[in-house]
């Protein structure tokens, strides 16, 4: 089995699971796959994928599980844990086939709360079988091990010297589960400035931190049953509503950081510890939320951002001494630790809210995302201008 816990995701698929649960329990969406390598796969590689969906529709939540979320992740309360001893991933809802052109398509859909949970698993199923698959080698963790820790010597080099605090943010594009917990056990061995992993059960396992909060599908959703105009600005209300607090980091590309810094209002950018960054030129993301902060009469060393975009360290290091003494930063980095092997091209793949609904008797809308780095947006053409007219954003 490739997954092989119910808390084998990231953590804010459980965070924005509960925002649901609390805000929109009737709501209802559709997420869809997207390989951005266009790769081309086979009949038998999809044979594989349905197994694995059999597989993850065996597991639950156990008690010891049980016992360390309400301990450990405490701001999301005990009744959402004793509704997830019950929750079960169900195979027959992800459609899986190939077009003429042996493009893998997935879709899965379900009530918001349930249908969040299926992404992340979904692509670490896929990124594992097609390396296991399509001749990538190192099939084992001795193997793995040879060429990972002396990649990774350097890395904690690279952290230590620029004072690098960082977290795994690999599990969705990993080579499989045995490369991210390499990753970790090593990490939290020799690396001080290792802050932890977006994946629970992983942080169960080790004994360190779970980290995330929200992902684009909040905003996307909250502008397809609302209006774009105001998403970021409803979700981050909403959001303090439910976490009152914690978890005070939000997500700025969505719709561009325009169109976010329009919805950051002096209340907000007071009340939230920092933004993440997803897309775009980092640097002059970081020095728009710099300026941001100082039109409010906000220190910005009171805040933080953190940064996720594709980063290895030598990238994380230079944004680091770009914003030394102006902003506090930290880095999110994925592929770049649980998939960087010789001879291996990782996969560019992603799941996003395809369309969604408020409740039964509303219509469904398609569901847009618009990147702050061109070609990136997602959405039918006809949304993504829709929202691009709306937006104001040529």
């Amino acid at each position: 089995m490739v997954i092989n816990s119910i808390l084998e995701n990231d953590l804010y698929k459980f965070s924005m699971s509960y925002y649901y649960q609390v805000h929109f329990p009737n709501a209802w969406g559709t997420f869809t796959f997207h390989d951005r390598n266009n790769t081309r796969y086979t009949e038998e590689f999809v044979e594989y994928l349905k197994n694995e969906f059999d597989n993850l529709a065996t597991l639950s939540l156990k008690t010891t599980e049980f016992d360390w979320a309400v301990k450990t992740i405490n701001y999301i309360p005990q009744c959402f844990w004793e509704w997830l001893y019950h929750f079960r991933f169900e195979a027959d809802k992800i459609n899986t086939w190939l077009d003429e052109e042996q493009h893998l398509h997935i879709e899965v859909s379900d009530l918001m709360y349930k249908v969040t949970f299926y992404e992340i698993p979904i692509l670490a199923i896929v990124s594992e079988l097609y390396h296991r698959h399509m001749g990538d080698g190192y099939q084992t963790r001795e193997e793995l091990a040879d060429v990972m820790i002396p990649k990774m010597e350097k890395k904690v080099a690279i952290a230590s010297r620029h004072n690098l605090y960082f977290a795994d943010f690999g599990m969705r594009r990993r080579f499989n589960t045995t490369s991210e917990e390499l990753v970790i056990e090593y990490m939290k061995e020799n690396c001080p400035t290792f802050a932890g992993t977006s994946t629970v059960a992983l942080a169960m396992k080790y004994n360190i931190r779970p980290i995330g909060t929200m992902a684009h599908e909040c905003f996307m959703f909250q502008a397809a049953i609302q209006t774009p105009k105001e998403a970021n600005y409803e979700v981050m209300e909403q959001w303090v509503k439910v976490y009152d607090g914690d978890l005070g980091t939000v997500l700025t590309d969505t719709y561009t950081v325009d169109v976010f810094l329009r919805n950051f209002s002096m209340k907000l950018a007071k009340l939230y510890d920092g933004v993440r960054h997803d897309s775009g030129d980092p640097k002059v993301f970081g020095d728009r939320i710099i300026e941001k902060y100082k039109s409010y009469g906000i220190d910005p060393m009171s805040k933080t951002i953190v940064f996720s975009d594709g980063l290895d360290f030598e990238s994380a290091a230079d944004i680091k001494e770009y914003f030394a003494g102006r902003i506090k930063v930290t880095f999110g980095i994925g592929t770049n630790l649980t998939c960087d092997l010789p001879g291996v091209r990782p996969m560019n793949i992603v799941m996003k809210l395809k369309e969604c609904r408020i409740n039964k008797r509303q219509p469904v809308y398609g569901c847009v995302k618009l990147s702050d780095v061109p070609g990136k947006a997602i959405g039918k053409p006809e949304d993504i201008e829709n929202y691009k007219y709306q937006l104001g954003i040529k």
